[in-house]
C-alpha cells in the first residue's frame, strides 16, 4: 500500500509561536499521532513547558500540569471520603484533579518523590491512578532537566536519573536545544515572541493533520512491513553488542515510533525518518546514560543496509551481522541459498577475523564442510582446510617452540592456558590443547582464552547435535 504526503499546508511548529524546534518537529507531531508517552530533556528556558502546554490548547483538550518535585497524591486524585453507601471510596475532584483530563503534563519529573514514582508509572503507562481507569486521558507528556553533570559543566541539583522501568514507558525521549545551537533568525524570531497570541489557523491545521496521519499510521501499524521490522531488529542486535540493552518493549516501540514519523514525514521510507525514530526512541538518556552518536548512526547505518538489501546478498549480511560462530554454522546449515554464496561467506570470514577467530572457526567446521554437511563449494571447502591445518599440525612445532622455553625459562602464557585444560577431559580437551597449542606457537595471548575455548566447544556440540 503507497502512502502519499498530505496536500495540506504543512503543521509547523512556529506557527503556534515555538521557535528553535525545526530539528526534532516531526518527532514532537509523531508523538501526537500514536498518544503514546512523550518526554522531553533540556536546560531551564529551553521552552519544554511552554511546547508541551501548546498542543492540548490547539485541539482543545482539559489539560492539567503538575509539578511532579511539589505534587501530592490529593492533588492527583483529591481527597478521598466513604460513598453514600459506605460500599466504596470517592474522590472529591477539583479543577486540578486527573480524572477529567484529557492530556498531562508531568513536569520536573526527575525531582518527584521516590513515593510518587510509582504512581506516576501507572498514569504514564496504563492511564490509570490507584487501579482506577482514566477513560478520558489520551496524552501523557514530561518534562526535566539534564541529571548528572553536563559536558558544559552545567548540573541541576535535585534532578535525578529516572528509574529504568518508568523511563522505558515514554515512547520519545528527545533532547531539546538550547540557545547555542539555534540560528540567529530564530534566535530574533524568540526574542519578539508573543507567547500570548492566539494563532486558530494552527489549531485547524494540526486537527486536519492528525486525522490524515493516524490513518496512514493505523494502516502501517496494522501490518509492519518487513523492511521495518528488520531494521528494528538489528538495530536492538547492533546496539546490544554496543554494550546498551534495547528491551522488547522498546523494540516493538520503536517499529511504532517509525510508523508514526513516517505518517507525518510521507511514506518514502526516508532513511532519515529511520535515524530519526532511532535517535529519539532510547531512554537511556534519562537514567543518566549517553549513547554516542557514533554508536547511533554505526547501528543506523549496519541496520538500514540490511534491510534494504534482498535474497542472496541479504543472507550474506545477515551471516556476517552473527557475532557468535555457532549462529554463522547455524545459517550455513539451514538457511544457505546455494553453494556460492556459501564459498563467498566463508572465504569473506577467514578473510576479515583475526587470525586466532579465523583459525578458530575453521578448526570447527572444516570436518563438517568435508563431509558435505555445509551449503559450500569446493573453493570454501579448501580454504577452510588451509586454516584447519594450521591447527590440526601443530604438534612439531610445539616441541621446538618448548625448546626454546626451556631455555629461556618457562613461558608464562604457556603455563597459564595449560592450567586451563585441568578441569577438561575427553575429547574436549584434546581439542582446547589442540587449539591452545596453535595459539601459543603463533604468540597470540587472547583477552578471555575461557571464552575462546567454549564457543568452540559449542561450535562442536552443535554440529554433533545434528549428526556431524
Amino acid at each position: 500500500m503507497s502512502l502519499r504526503r498530505s496536500k495540506q499546508t504543512p503543521v509547523k511548529l512556529e506557527a503556534a509561536g515555538i521557535y528553535g524546534y525545526e530539528d526534532i518537529e516531526s518527532v514532537i507531531l509523531a508523538s501526537l499521532v500514536t498518544a503514546d508517552p512523550l518526554l522531553l530533556i533540556g536546560n531551564c528556558g529551553t521552552g519544554k513547558t511552554f511546547l508541551l502546554n501548546s498542543p492540548s490548547e490547539a485541539l482543545g483538550l482539559e489539560h492539567r500540569h503538575y509539578n511532579a518535585s511539589l505534587i501530592s497524591f490529593d492533588d492527583l486524585v483529591g481527597f478521598p471520603f466513604p460513598a453514600a453507601e459506605g460500599s466504596r471510596i470517592e474522590y472529591l475532584q477539583t479543577p486540578a484533579t486527573v480524572w477529567g483530563a484529557e492530556s498531562v503534563l508531568i513536569d520536573e519529573i526527575s525531582r518527584c518523590k521516590p513515593e510518587h514514582q510509582n504512581r506516576l508509572f501507572s498514569l504514564v503507562q496504563e492511564r490509570r491512578v490507584q487501579g482506577i481507569k482514566l477513560d478520558k486521558l489520551i496524552y501523557r507528556w514530561a518534562a526535566m532537566n539534564p541529571c548528572g553533570l553536563e559536558q558544559n559543566g552545567d548540573s541541576y541539583e535535585g534532578s535525578e536519573p529516572l528509574d529504568q522501568a518508568l523511563a522505558d514507558r515514554f515512547a520519545f525521549v528527545v533532547e531539546v536545544p538550547d540557545w547555542d545551537e539555534m540560528s540567529d533568525k530564530t534566535h530574533r524570531a524568540i526574542a519578539c515572541a508573543d507567547e500570548q497570541t492566539e494563532r486558530p489557523g494552527f489549531s485547524s491545521a494540526l486537527r486536519s493533520q492528525l486525522e490524515s496521519w493516524r490513518t496512514a499510521y493505523s494502516c502501517m501499524t496494522a501490518r509492519p512491513d518487513d523492511r521495518t521490522v528488520d531494521y528494528c531488529l538489528i538495530v536492538a542486535n547492533e546496539l546490544g553488542r554496543a554494550g546498551f540493552r534495547i528491551s522488547p518493549r522498546r523494540v516493538r516501540q520503536l517499529v511504532k515510533n517509525i510508523a508514526a514519523l513516517l505518517a507525518v514525514r510521507g511514506n518514502r521510507r526516508e532513511e532519515k525518518s529511520f535515524e530519526m525514530a532511532l535517535t529519539w526512541s532510547l531512554p537511556q538518556r534519562a537514567w543518566g546514560v549517553q549513547i554516542s552518536e557514533h554508536v547511533i548512526r554505526s547501528a543506523h547505518r549496519t541496520a538500514w543496509d540490511s534491510a534494504s538489501l534482498s535474497g542472496k546478498q541479504k543472507w550474506l549480511n545477515e551471516f556476517h551481522l552473527e557475532r557468535r560462530f555457532p549462529a554463522k554454522i547455524n545459517r550455513l546449515v539451514t538457511g544457505c541459498p546455494d553453494p556460492d554464496t556459501g564459498t563467498l561467506a566463508v572465504t569473506q570470514l577467514l578473510a576479515n577475523e583475526s587470525k586466532e577467530r579465523a583459525a578458530l572457526f575453521a578448526y570447527a567446521v572444516y570436518p563438517a564442510a568435508l563431509a558435505g554437511a555445509l551449503n559450500i563449494g569446493s573453493e570454501g571447502v579448501s580454504d577452510l582446510g588451509k586454516a584447519a591445518t594450521a591447527v590440526i599440525d601443530v604438534d612439531w612445532e610445539l616441541k621446538w617452540k618448548e625448546s626454546q622455553a626451556d631455555a629461556n625459562g618457562r613461558n608464562r602464557d604457556w603455563v597459564r592456558l595449560q592450567k586451563l585444560l585441568d578441569p577438561m577431559s575427553g575429547k574436549r580437551r584434546e581439542r582446547a590443547a589442540q587449539l591452545y597449542n596453535y595459539l601459543y606457537i603463533n604468540d597470540m595471548s587472547p583477552d578471555d582464552p575461557v571464552a575462546v575455548e567454549e564457543e568452540l566447544n559449542e561450535c562442536v556440540t552443535y554440529l554433533s547435535s545434528l549428526g556431524l
